[in-house]
């Protein structure tokens, strides 16, 4: 069983910046595409990055230029970077985890997921 623990979560002010890490167990990280997504109240789930095998990264337009997703196979976690935080960054956030090499960006192709970080940004 894979599972999948984010932290970095807070209230931050807008224009600061915020690192969330999310923790993987239980099977080789390094085979699994990661994906970060984000969920609003009262809307959707939606795609904010994801990294693969081959750290081959692909954003969000909302996010592009502004946060950068990484992973460290060592540490069997991923990260998301956010700089320039906008108030309508505010969500909860979860990171997901798929059998495969290459990610995709809707969140019924992931196989795991976390239980989700809350991220409010102040303006």
């Amino acid at each position: 069983q894979v599972q999948l623990v984010e932290s970095g979560g807070g209230l931050v002010q807008a224009g600061t910046s915020l690192l969330l890490s999310c923790a993987v167990s239980g099977r080789t990280f390094s085979n699994y595409a990661m994906g970060w997504f984000r969920q609003a109240p009262g809307k959707e789930r939606e795609f904010v990055a994801a990294i693969s095998w081959s750290d081959m990264t692909y954003y969000a337009d909302s996010v592009k230029g502004r946060f950068t997703i990484s992973r460290d196979n060592a540490k069997n976690t991923v990260y998301l970077q956010m700089n320039s935080l906008k108030p309508e960054d505010t969500a909860v956030y979860y990171c997901a985890a798929k059998r495969a090499f290459a990610f995709v960006v809707v969140p019924t192709g992931y196989d795991y997921w976390g239980q989700g970080t809350q991220i409010t940004v102040s303006s």
